[in-house]
């Protein structure tokens, strides 16, 4: 059944992300032919119109970016929270399923917004010289760090990508989390959904910071390796310990998105 709710919410969101990122392709065609100069010329216009291009292809960047952040945010509300919240709830599906369907299609699209940013970011200034230029200098980078660092290099890379993709999932479920204890309650449940989530992200803190002082004060940094002298090894330490700070709080949220949908979630 999960299957089934993935195929529903990727085609639902497909038909808004889909144009917008053919939308931010057609602006970074249109940019790069404005900072290359193709569209330099005596009259007024045609310098209006690159101008234009540039601007296009900004602001097309950053609606992307946002659409892909209220979309998310939107999909959920809609389909638990809002009217359609009385279907979804009467289908054969867990609470869990409900929530894995909404957070793995708004990785996939965070993750698409990214690769579709920096293709347009290529497309716009692409130039053959520049290319080829570029393409050496990465092939020479990619040698030296794998000589220098061997396995390594590819390790923290691939820890870097889990770790941001951790932290997506994770802001979102900051998110469910937020939404789904506000409409707990029957009155001004947009207004306690905000409301939850500033006060979330500032327990958040409160207690990232607790933490790191009292482990500071017991020592528990002294147990480590020395990680000055090992630089790799400090790397891979600290991004280790980011990954299991990402998945400990992204369960909290987890975990009160589901309590809150499965016992006080108030629909009238």
């Amino acid at each position: 059944m999960l299957r089934k709710l993935l195929k529903h919410e990727f085609r639902a969101t497909g038909r808004i992300m889909g144009p917008l990122y053919l939308v931010l392709l057609v602006t970074a065609v249109g940019a790069n032919f404005s900072t290359r100069g193709l569209l330099e010329g005596d009259g007024w216009f045609l310098d209006m119109l690159g101008g234009l291009l540039v601007i296009a292809f900004t602001v097309a960047i950053m609606g992307v970016c946002l659409m892909s952040l209220v979309l998310m945010v939107q999909r959920f509300y809609r389909n638990l929270l809002g009217d359609e919240g009385y279907v979804m709830m009467t289908l054969p599906v867990s609470i869990h399923q409900q929530i894995w369907s909404k957070l793995i299609v708004s990785a996939v699209w965070f993750a698409a917004t990214f690769l579709a940013v920096c293709l347009a970011g290529g497309i716009m200034v692409y130039d053959v010289d520049f290319m080829k230029q570029f393409l050496k200098g990465l092939g020479e980078l990619i040698q030296h760090i794998t000589g220098y660092y061997a396995i390594n290099g590819a390790a923290l890379a691939a820890e870097l990508i889990l770790l941001a993709f951790l932290s997506c999932c994770a802001m979102c479920l900051l998110f469910y989390a937020a939404m789904a204890a506000g409409h707990s309650f029957a009155n001004r449940k947009s207004l306690l959904s905000v409301a939850f989530f500033f006060g979330f992200q500032f327990a958040l803190q409160i207690i990232s910071a607790t933490v790191v002082n009292l482990l500071d004060k017991i020592g528990v940094f002294d147990l480590l390796p020395d990680w000055q002298l090992e630089g790799l090894a400090g790397m891979h330490i600290a991004i280790w310990i980011g990954i299991a700070a990402v998945v400990l709080y992204g369960a909290v949220f987890y975990f009160i998105t589901a309590y809150c949908l499965k016992r006080h979630l108030n629909l009238e």
